[in-house]
């Protein structure tokens, strides 16, 4: 069943959001904080049976200078530097096994898939990267850690982690630094959208499902996880409601849209029940950039799932240009 608004209703929905006044400088301080520490790339290849691509472990340093890892993927024998595509993984996830997430690199690019910090314990995508920063109590999960101090949340630190992946990509020989695109789904997509909003010259942006996006209207529609942790948090701590959604406003995918500027491709499925399609939509409707919304009407949080990604590479594609064989069009 539907979700949320119905169709006509979603495209004329605009959030209330409001950003706080010292977002920018928020921002710029965080990055300049995390960049303040050496980017410390560091590439060990990694044996694997596959014969079309090669499969590299990247390390390179993120917020407060702590090692973030994901792999490295690319296409064998092609001539570099190549574009890129960085992808963020979903919720509790992490970057996998090396022979997973084959479709980039396949596809003609360097693909990085980066670890999301203390995650991978969940959805079967093991992570390697811990999360060395306490936070004081919280609900079970990521979402409410730091979550009463915008400078202690745990996703100031990850979307710096994002950024500075960026950064890391850019300094390798078989990258074309000005052909680099950003893709996720549900957290992938938010960190995505993040990184699109606080790196000025990105070529292209996937967004599926996004998590992250319109958040107190998210809480209010929805009762499944992950946002059911912000309201079991504030269920038992009735004092700190202004306080989250304080914090919660520094890291609202709506903010981000406004600063984007790539063209950028969104789904959302209208029977979502993680990630309400008015939330998407209201990222959308914010966004800078060129863009277009792919709605997918009997799909739920997998917003369109592999005919979805299907329309991301071609759309990468015409914007990118991966390698393609001589003579091929």
């Amino acid at each position: 069943m539907l979700t949320d608004l119905d169709l006509d209703a979603l495209w004329d929905y605009r959030s209330d959001y409001t950003e706080p006044a010292g977002f920018d400088d928020f921002w710029a301080s965080t990055l300049d904080e995390t960049r303040a520490h050496p980017l410390s790339v560091d590439l060990e290849p990694v044996s694997t049976e596959l014969v079309t691509v090669d499969v590299l472990d990247l390390t390179f340093a993120g917020f407060g200078g702590h090692p973030i890892h994901a792999w490295l993927r690319v296409p064998r024998h092609l001539p570099g530097p190549l574009p890129a595509v960085l992808q963020f993984h979903g919720y509790g996830s992490g970057r996998g096994a090396p022979v997973e997430d084959l479709l980039w690199a396949s596809a003609g690019y360097a693909h990085v898939l980066m670890d999301v910090r203390g995650q991978g314990g969940r959805h079967a995508g093991g992570g390697a990267t811990p999360d060395p920063v306490g936070t004081p109590p919280s609900h079970p999960g990521f979402l409410t850690r730091g979550i009463e101090d915008p400078r202690e949340f745990f996703y100031r630190r990850v979307f710096a982690d994002a950024v500075r992946a960026v950064d890391a990509l850019r300094t390798l020989d078989l990258v074309d630094p000005s052909r680099v695109g950003v893709v996720g789904a549900s957290q992938g997509g938010g960190i995505a959208l993040a990184v699109a909003g606080l790196v000025d010259d990105l070529a292209a942006v996937h967004v599926q499902a996004p998590l992250l996006c319109d958040i107190r209207r998210a809480v209010e529609l929805t009762g499944t996880e992950p946002y059911a942790e912000l309201t079991g948090y504030l269920a038992a701590r009735r004092t700190a409601v202004r306080r989250a959604f304080t914090t919660l406003s520094y890291v609202d995918g709506v903010a981000f849209a406004r600063r984007a500027t790539a063209p950028a491709w969104f789904a959302t499925g209208l029977m979502d029940d993680v990630c309400p399609p008015s939330t998407a939509f209201a990222a959308y409707h914010d966004y800078a950039g060129p863009k277009h919304m792919q709605v997918w009407e009997f799909n739920g949080h997998e917003a369109g799932g592999p005919e979805d990604l299907a329309i991301a590479l071609a759309e990468f594609g015409a914007l990118l240009k991966p390698y393609r064989n001589e003579g091929q069009q």
